[in-house]
C-alpha cells in the first residue's frame, strides 16, 4: 500500500510536468532551495488519489477538492526529512483559508498533504511556513490555477 502511495506521488507530479510543458513556454517551478535543503512542492486534484490510497490515509476525494504536496530533503538525497508546515491559500480577491498538513511517511519519504476545497479555474496564491531541521524559518510563496475534472 505504501509503495502505491510513492508510486501515485511520482505520477501526480509527472502529470504535473506533463500539463506544465503542455502550455508552452511557460514554466513552472516545483522546488526551491533553502540553503542545504530542497523544498518540492506541488498542487494536485484529489482525484488523482486512488481510492484505496485515499481510504488508508483517510484523504477525501472529491471534484471540487485538491492538495498540496510538501516534501523536504537534504540536497543531494532523495531521503525526506520532519519539518514544520503551515500556510495557506488566498484567491485573487484576497479571501485566505488556512491549509492543515497532515505528515504522510512512506518507506523514508515524508511528505505533507493539506487539503483545500477550490472553484473551477481558480487561481490561488499559497503561502507556506517552513520550519527547518537546522531551526531555520523558510518562506515559500507560489501560485497555481486549478480545474475541476
Amino acid at each position: 500500500m505504501k509503495r502505491y502511495f510513492a508510486a501515485f506521488i511520482s505520477i501526480a507530479l509527472l502529470l504535473w510536468a506533463t500539463a506544465a510543458a503542455a502550455q508552452g513556454a511557460k514554466t513552472i517551478e516545483n522546488h526551491k532551495v533553502f540553503g542545504d535543503y530542497r523544498v518540492s512542492y506541488s498542487v494536485f486534484n484529489s482525484d488523482f488519489i486512488s481510492p484505496e490510497i485515499a481510504q488508508h490515509y483517510k484523504l477525501v476525494r472529491a471534484r471540487d477538492r485538491a492538495f498540496v504536496n510538501i516534501s523536504v530533503s537534504k540536497v543531494g538525497e532523495t531521503q525526506g526529512t520532519s519539518v514544520g508546515v503551515s500556510g495557506n491559500a488566498t484567491n485573487l480577491i484576497q479571501q485566505s483559508r488556512a491549509l492543515e498538513f497532515k505528515e504522510i511517511r512512506d518507506q523514508g519519504a515524508v511528505y505533507y498533504l493539506a487539503p483545500f476545497r477550490f472553484e473551477h479555474e481558480e487561481s490561488l496564491t499559497f503561502n507556506i511556513d517552513l520550519v527547518m531541521p537546522d531551526g531555520s524559518t523558510q518562506e515559500l510563496t507560489f501560485r497555481r490555477q486549478l480545474h475541476k475534472n
